[in-house]
């Protein structure tokens, strides 16, 4: 592989800070300087109310306007506007024509999309007809189900994609035939895609997200005269298992435990209902909090969603800490935590079974020692310098496959 060095790359974003929140938009940040200090030259491109072009940490800002009826996805809408987002997502026909405007203006040599929403599958075709190589991360399942989380509405996972979001997400899949390689943050969400039938001419490979090393990390001593303290952080939806995590705090009967809760509820609607069965006299609710700040408070983390992460960048966090994690054992968490090293894993929406790690972390400070030395063992392979070479790599493997698909074209032709 001799890629052009630096890179020019195009990486085009469904949201970007400051605009949206959660860990999509920060580790689209996160890449994005990773990729600057790879030394690509880089623009990022993504939807904002205004349009605009600016310096940030090394790289371009591209903000257009939105191409869809709307760009902000998670603010309520009327029904049938939510249903024109969806069926533009399929393939956008201004979309189109707005990528091709930007990739024609920034020729790079390499598109690299950061998710789709918004920026639309549409962008592929924008590249493949100015013969521009296309790579893809994956950061949910949106484009196999248009919650983007592959749960029916009570909850219930859905084991394949559906007939509705089948159905709904034709376009989508037509679409990934123009990528020439596609990543994802664990595998089971590479698997999930590409036994669908998406991205039939793409090369895969798992990179994960990537953290910071954190200064003076070092393993925990278990807690002396004080609880052992528990923590949570995310955005408290029924999808996150906030709720399961609060009837184990009820359920756990070992030695005491103290819980810190950090994160809020999108529109606040439904925090009541998920924090409702938390002990109050050993509870504390932070609100929204930084990791920097919120990983010092607590000992062990509580990763309990009942849905399919594609990653979990917040147990990666904690183990940049020193802090071992209880997850629930489906999709990319549990591709992370490694039951009796950095944490256990636990049947997703089991109660009893939370509560009794609970207890057994919090009555063996061996146990839990040796757990925190495992986390921050574990975190090394998600340090930047790591993630960033990675990609390099992706990127290039990206443009040689491309070039490797027109000669054998052009060999057709010849024939």
């Amino acid at each position: 592989m001799n890629p052009p060095r630096p890179m020019r790359i195009l990486m085009a974003c469904a949201a970007f800070p400051p605009y949206m929140d959660g860990g999509g938009p920060i580790s689209a940040l996160m890449l994005a300087r990773m990729l600057a200090g790879e030394g690509h030259v880089l623009r990022v491109v993504n939807a904002a109310d205004e349009e605009g072009l600016e310096r940030l940490d090394g790289f371009e800002v591209r903000r257009i306007r939105p191409t869809n009826v709307y760009w902000n996805y998670r603010r309520p809408r009327p029904t049938w506007k939510k249903a024109v987002w969806h069926l533009l997502e399929n393939g956008n026909p201004r979309a189109f024509q707005v990528m091709r405007r930007e990739i024609a203006d920034f020729r790079p040599d390499v598109l690299l999309t950061d998710s789709i929403e918004n920026i639309n599958v549409a962008s592929w075709a924008a590249a493949r007809s100015l013969g521009v190589p296309v790579a893809h991360t994956l950061r949910s399942a949106f484009l196999l189900c248009w919650r983007g989380v592959m749960q029916k509405p009570d909850g219930r996972n859905c084991e394949s994609q559906c007939t509705g979001c089948w159905l709904t997400s034709l376009g989508k899949r037509h679409f990934t035939r123009y990528v020439d390689a596609v990543c994802g943050e664990s595998r089971e969400v590479i698997e999930r895609h590409v036994s669908a039938g998406y991205f039939p001419n793409a090369l895969s490979a798992r990179i994960p997200g990537a953290v910071d090393r954190v200064a003076g990390a070092a393993a925990r001593p278990f807690p002396a005269g004080r609880p052992l303290r528990v923590g949570f952080l995310s955005v408290h939806t029924p999808f996150k298992g906030l709720q399961v995590l609060g009837e184990a705090a009820c359920a756990a009967t070992g030695r005491p435990v103290d819980y810190v809760i950090a994160g809020t509820a999108p529109d606040g609607s439904e925090a009541p209902a998920l924090t409702r069965a938390f002990p109050p006299e050993r509870t504390r609710f932070l609100g929204w909090s930084d990791p920097a700040a919120f990983f010092p408070q607590i000992d062990l983390l509580v990763f309990p969603s009942l849905g399919r992460e594609a990653f979990g960048r917040v147990a990666i966090e904690a183990f940049a800490h020193g802090v071992p994690v209880l997850g629930s054992d489906l999709g990319g968490i549990a591709e992370t935590v490694a039951d009796d090293h950095n944490g256990f894993l636990f049947p997703p929406g089991d109660v009893a079974a939370l509560a009794a790690l609970i207890d057994r972390v919090a009555g063996d400070g061996a146990l839990y020692e040796r757990l925190s030395r495992g986390a921050l063992a574990s975190a090394e392979p998600y340090y930047r310098p790591h993630v960033a070479a990675a990609y390099t790599r992706f990127l290039t493997s990206a443009i040689d496959h491309a070039a490797a698909r027109l000669e054998r074209g052009r060999e057709q032709v010849a024939s």
